[in-house]
């Protein structure tokens, strides 16, 4: 008996299986394209945007960083910077200072690394319930092909092969479409997880670098105010007290 034939004897709720797990695999595989397009785009403008992140960090200028944020839009870095730059420029102009400008240029990263990935991540959530239930669904067909199988063997009083095709034909039906409808999902689900967690921690050193250029380290300013400090402590201590002269 061929698959054709198998079709068939599948009774009608069998064939609502059947149809619902053909329907799954198919919104599951539109999914996957569009996420891998997505993910794609959203990769190939990161590695176009970096060089001149990679300039700006090296005292570059911040319009030419901005304009390349704005030529590429769908970069996950761009985004995360573009949000920095400009929370930084619009507390600059209100004059706002160092210590406030910091947490709010901060804050605004990481809002936008969270906006990104929510983002990015968006109809995953599908392909992993997808992954997870069809086999179920797989299961549900089969054990039902199966009652319908000793339904016939109890209707007839006989178990031939011709009485039990039915029921054998939706179990066995049911039961590999659910397999092959759950399998590209996890498969998806899995590697798209791995590549945004490799786009979280590039977002995270772009705005650790952002934050550095920006505000130019303030701890080790501090350090040098210090150093300063004890440079005139010491000078005065060669020079001497100073007497007033009466």
């Amino acid at each position: 008996m061929n698959f054709t034939e198998l079709l068939r004897h599948v009774g009608i709720f069998g064939g609502a299986v059947i149809v619902s797990l053909a329907l799954l695999s198919v919104f599951s595989v539109g999914m996957i394209i569009e996420k891998h397009r997505r993910f794609s785009s959203t990769f190939r403008e990161s590695v176009k945007f970096k060089p001149e992140f990679k300039k700006f960090l090296h005292g570059g200028d911040v319009q030419n960083l901005v304009e390349a944020g704005r030529l590429h839009p769908n970069s996950y870095v761009a985004q995360v910077v573009s949000a920095g730059i400009v929370e930084y420029d619009g507390v600059a102009q209100s004059g706002g200072d160092p210590t406030a400008s910091l947490e709010l240029v901060t804050s605004a990263l990481r809002d936008s690394i969270s906006e990104t990935l929510i983002q990015l991540k968006s109809g995953l959530g599908f392909l992993a319930t997808i992954g997870s239930t069809a086999p179920f669904v797989g299961l549900f067909g089969t054990v039902v092909g199966i009652i319908n199988a000793f339904r016939s063997i109890a209707a007839t009083g006989s178990g031939g092969m011709s009485v039990v095709s039915g029921g054998i034909a939706e179990a066995l039906v049911s039961t590999a479409l659910g397999i092959f409808v759950a399998i590209p999902a996890v498969v998806a689900f899995n590697h798209f997880t791995g590549k945004l967690e490799t786009f979280h921690v590039e977002m995270n050193r772009a705005s650790s670098q952002l934050v550095n250029r920006l505000f130019k380290m303030p701890e080790l300013k501090g350090l040098e105010l210090d150093e300063m400090d004890e440079a005139k402590a010491s000078k005065v201590k060669k020079e001497g007290p100073a007497y007033a002269t009466r």
